[in-house]
């Protein structure tokens, strides 16, 4: 085998995201909240290499520091890529963190997409999109629109996606240092869960909102500063569960002016929003 005709050497892309809105419209009796958001790509992306093994372990070699790398979701996407189509098959992943962890950004979930949508590739699998979506569901609610490739409007779960091309201005996201417990943000007490349900060109006329924006000011005091900082240069968000937060922009010199202004204790990114994947760019390249 060649690995670099057969695609192994290259460097595959995973993008974070923003959620433009989050309106939690309702909750199942198993206790999941039924939400409606928009999902879209940004420009900032982890980076992936996956290398061949000559025996059948699936290992990591880098990614997150602290995180044991049968926990990384990378590891499990693709054991569960491998139990799902018994091809026994090693291979390392190398992952270079971009992404900050705990921001909303969806760095594990894009993490995860682009090792599902790699190894199909490079183990000549042949799966459809449509399964490997399935296959990410079960590694969590997010991986499945980085699966897909295109920004999208999610509804249920957020599994239920409709893809879309929104407005993709500059964004400038603050990222605090502190991450967000989704799971506590989910069962506080005092998270709005009565949303009205807004249709998508109500969205794209009027905005939104992320319901669980309270209760993350509530829970952690630096979030509610940084939401409070950018705020002053504009309309402020919260995107997804996370501690980041952003700013739309109407162009790339006012993005640099704002975050040349960002506290010191923050991180700070100029970004570009966008409407389909790189990874999916990398895929039609290939092919």
């Amino acid at each position: 085998m060649n690995p670099a005709a057969e695609g192994w050497s290259l460097v595959w892309p995973a993008p974070a995201k923003l959620n433009l809105f989050l309106h939690i419209v309702g909750q199942r009796t198993d206790g999941y909240h039924l939400l409606q958001t928009a999902f879209q790509f940004i420009d900032l992306c982890d980076s992936l290499v996956f290398t061949p093994r000559d025996d059948t372990k699936i290992s990591r070699s880098a990614g997150l520091e602290g995180l044991p790398p049968d926990e990384d979701l990378v590891v499990r996407a693709a054991k569960l890529l491998s139990a799902a189509t018994g091809i026994r098959r090693g291979v390392d992943i190398r992952v270079d963190k971009k992404i900050p962890s705990g921001g909303g950004l969806g760095g594990g979930s894009s993490d995860a997409a682009t090792t599902l949508l790699a190894l199909n590739r490079l183990w000549r699998l042949n799966l459809g999109n449509d399964s490997l979506q399935t296959l990410g569901l079960k590694l969590g609610a997010d991986v499945p629109v980085f699966v897909g490739g295109r920004a999208a409007w999610g509804e249920g779960t957020g599994e239920k996606l409709s893809p879309m091309d929104f407005p993709a201005p500059f964004y400038v996201v603050v990222k605090p240092a502190c991450g967000v417990v989704t799971a506590d943000v989910f069962q506080d007490p005092e998270l709005t869960r009565n949303s009205s349900p807004v249709t998508i060109p109500g969205f794209l006329s009027e905005g939104g909102r992320n319901d669980c924006e309270a209760v993350v000011r509530r829970r952690y005091p630096e979030v509610a500063q940084a939401l409070d900082w950018l705020g002053s240069f504009g309309d402020a968000r919260l995107t997804g569960t996370g501690s980041c937060v952003f700013l739309a922009t109407g162009d790339l010199e006012r993005a640099r002016e704002v975050q040349s202004q960002v506290p010191a204790k923050w991180a700070g990114f100029v970004v570009k929003g966008q409407n389909h994947s790189p990874t999916l760019d990398l895929l039609e390249q290939l092919g």
